[in-house]
């Protein structure tokens, strides 16, 4: 539920920077996640973008996509800002007069083979900028520069563009909106093109962003940050990035358990128990995994300053009297008492301990299955490097 998701995010805010504003940052992070395709889960499809100045409050998410203005010609201010239920093309095509990449030597010997070429330079963009109006597309991006004559030519029909955008601010707006990026205006047509329900370019703090929202096919967004300096929202965006993957990984896990020591405590009684049952040496290799699974909360105990044997034995008390009353009981830091931690929502996905588990066991393994070492006296003594080996030359 949305309750159990806001929660998680919480608790991954409580040791952050903005621990102080996890309420307001705890509904955007939920939101941004809830809005991704839920099969898919992609954290790439969540932009974040950072402007300095303002208040941590002045941040806002965007149902859709939101990119900075990119850089712009002469003409660019002629166009319109906004527009509802825009038609979108994406390209990955340079519309400039002259591409720097196709520059080429030409010889001729008469004037009129010169202008002939210049017509037929101007034929070219001309063409690609007539196929593209003839989609009816009205908001035109393109990965590759749009120079100053396209500028002027989308002006004066009314039409907005914007060229250099990111691959990822790109790829972003075709899967909100439906497009898909054409790397040729040659068989452009009106069935490649997206929409959404309002296109606007919008001052935020200093710079102008360029918005995309009530995108039909939205499985992005973006979370836009305010804040004092550049480190500050570095750190905010760090903060977010943990929260997203922790509700990412919520609602892939479709089982929690909990933490504090507490599922530590509870199968470290689990293989006791099994281990008497069983009279070969098998049971000496049991009792020392459950031995080794109680470092975890021993070693919570330790960095909150806690007398740890104290600690370790009444949970090996609850655990053992009551199993299904005290299964969740761990280390309780902020009341330093023992407590049933799944009533005080301190959860970890349940893929992460098998995860973790399993990797420690096949270490283990590893390491015992090292029958031998061999060191080289050469390589401990520095100064046996410029001697010769026994019997060489």
């Amino acid at each position: 539920t949305r309750a159990l998701l806001e929660k998680c995010a919480a608790t991954s805010m409580n040791s952050k920077l903005i621990g102080s504003q996890k309420e307001f940052f705890t509904k955007m992070v939920v939101d941004a996640v809830l809005r991704l395709d839920q099969d898919q889960l992609n954290e790439d499809m969540i932009g974040i973008k950072k402007i300095p100045g303002g208040a941590m409050q002045d941040s806002l998410l965007v149902d859709g996509v939101a990119f900075k203005k990119s850089f712009s010609y002469a003409g660019f201010e002629q166009q319109p800002k906004a527009f509802d239920a825009p038609r979108i093309v994406c390209l990955n095509v340079e519309l400039e007069l002259k591409a720097e990449k196709d520059n080429a030597e030409v010889r001729v010997d008469r004037v009129a083979d010169y202008q002939a070429i210049v017509d037929a330079e101007w034929k070219i963009i001309f063409d690609k900028l007539d196929a593209i109006m003839a989609t009816g597309a009205n908001v035109v991006l393109s990965r590759l520069p749009i120079g100053d004559l396209a500028t002027q030519y989308f002006a004066d029909r009314n039409v907005f563009c914007a060229g250099r955008v990111s691959k990822d601010d790109l790829d972003r707006v075709c899967e909100a909106t439906g497009c898909r990026t054409q790397s040729t205006t040659t068989d452009l047509t009106a069935t490649h093109l997206g929409t959404c329900e309002r296109f606007e370019e919008r001052q935020i703090g200093g710079q102008r962003f360029n918005m995309f929202r009530g995108c039909p096919q939205a499985k992005t967004c973006t979370i836009v940050l305010r804040g004092g300096a550049e480190q500050f929202i570095d750190e905010v965006e760090r903060s977010l990035h943990d929260s997203i993957m922790v509700v990412r990984r919520a609602i892939k896990s479709h089982a929690v358990v909990a933490g504090g020591g507490a599922i530590e405590m509870e199968l470290s009684r689990y293989l006791r128990e099994s281990a008497r049952r069983i009279e070969e040496k098998q049971q000496l290799v049991i009792t020392a995994v459950a031995k080794a699974l109680e470092v975890i909360p021993r070693q919570l105990c330790e960095n909150a300053g806690f007398d740890t044997t104290d600690f370790i034995t009444q949970l090996r008390a609850r655990h053992a009297q009551d199993p299904d009353r005290y299964r969740w009981y761990g280390v309780d830091i902020e009341e330093e008492a023992v407590a049933d931690l799944f009533q005080k929502f301190v959860w970890e996905p349940a893929l992460v301990k098998i995860n973790a588990i399993a990797s420690a066991t096949e270490a283990a393994c590893l390491v015992l299955s090292v029958d031998e070492t061999v060191s080289s006296q050469k390589s401990q003594d520095p100064m046996a490097a410029g001697r010769p080996m026994p019997g060489g030359r």
